[in-house]
């Protein structure tokens, strides 16, 4: 019977970006009613994730990443400072007379990294440890820069309940993976064939169930027509432009490795499009929340085929060592 789950783990670690797609039409045709219930089962569902696949990291590695922090620094740079400005542009050339959609575009570009970067960082092959810290990092500072980012460009004083988010993402993220890699180092890595085998099967199962809630969720605020097919093409560049940035970014960095490669392309092109969904509609005119929204529909189709790209090259003689120089 295991042997039957690893073959279909193996088999649907291959077809991800299918996988993730089934979801979405699933979610756009045949959505779940909306409700708190079905919250909840997203979020028990996205942290049994985290929680398999830290069971493949160890805490060692992840505090080695915490001494050495100018790589996560990097990447906060180009995700919070690069990027932003990069959407700005593309937001100005298709939209000159559009304020509310090119806020929208600049506020899904300073949004922290989404979580499930970790996830597809696992099955990418890449430095899983960097992608937690990162994500750590930057969860800490957007209670205290995404106001400020507001502010700045809007013009309007926005109050983000700080302590709700960060206790939401403590033990969506922060829990599950610190007792995974504890686990982890006290098993001496033994329950890495549980996430390899049955975990990993059982963790895509659950990324389609992740998908097709979210998907759920925003199929009634769409309305197909002209205007949003132009909108779609424009956030599907800008959604590209990030995983380019992570990819080109990776190259500054010293001795250029494959698995922090990957760590920063899914950490720089993924958002959290769920809190940049709730921030702009509740701060802002409907409009300011489109591109926010129907980035959604990009995000983990675009990490899948990203994986697949990967894995395409992976016979191109990158280096798989982790260096902390």
């Amino acid at each position: 019977m295991l042997n039957y789950i690893n073959i279909w783990n193996i088999w649907l670690g291959r077809r991800m970006f299918f996988v993730v797609l089934s979801a979405l039409l699933f979610g756009f045709t045949l959505p779940l009613p909306t409700s708190e219930f079905w919250n909840w089962v997203a979020t028990l569902l996205f942290t049994y994730m985290t929680f398999v696949t830290a069971l493949d990291t160890s805490l060692k590695d992840f505090i080695h990443v915490l001494t050495k922090p100018w790589i996560n620094l990097w990447m906060l740079l180009l995700i919070h400072g690069v990027m932003p400005l990069l959407a700005f542009f593309i937001g100005i050339l298709f939209y000159p007379d559009n304020a509310f959609i090119r806020l929208g575009f600049l506020i899904g570009a300073t949004i922290p990294i989404g979580v499930t970067s970790i996830i597809w960082t696992s099955l990418a092959g890449g430095d899983v440890a960097l992608s937690m810290v990162a994500v750590t990092l930057d969860t800490l500072i957007s209670p205290v820069l995404l106001p400020l980012f507001i502010t700045l460009v809007a013009g309007r004083t926005v109050n983000i309940d700080a302590v709700h988010l960060l206790v939401g993402l403590f033990w969506m993220i922060t829990v599950p993976s610190l007792l995974g890699m504890a686990i982890n180092d006290l098993t001496h890595g033994t329950l890495r064939k549980y996430s390899q085998s049955i975990g990993g099967f059982t963790s895509k199962i659950a990324i389609f169930g992740v998908v097709y809630i979210n998907a759920s969720a925003i199929a009634p605020e769409i309305h197909w027509n002209h205007t949003i097919i132009k909108l779609l093409l424009v956030i599907l560049i800008v959604s590209i432009s990030g995983y380019s940035l992570g990819y080109i970014g990776s190259y500054v960095l010293k001795g250029h490795q494959r698995d922090r490669m990957v760590s920063m392309i899914y950490g720089v092109g993924m958002r959290n499009n769920s809190l940049g969904l709730v921030l702009a509609l509740t701060y802002f005119p409907v409009p300011v929340a489109l591109p926010v929204t129907l980035a959604m529909l990009y995000q983990q189709p675009l990490a899948a085929f990203v994986s697949y790209l990967l894995k395409r090259f992976d016979d191109t003689g990158w280096q798989t060592s982790k260096s902390y120089p």
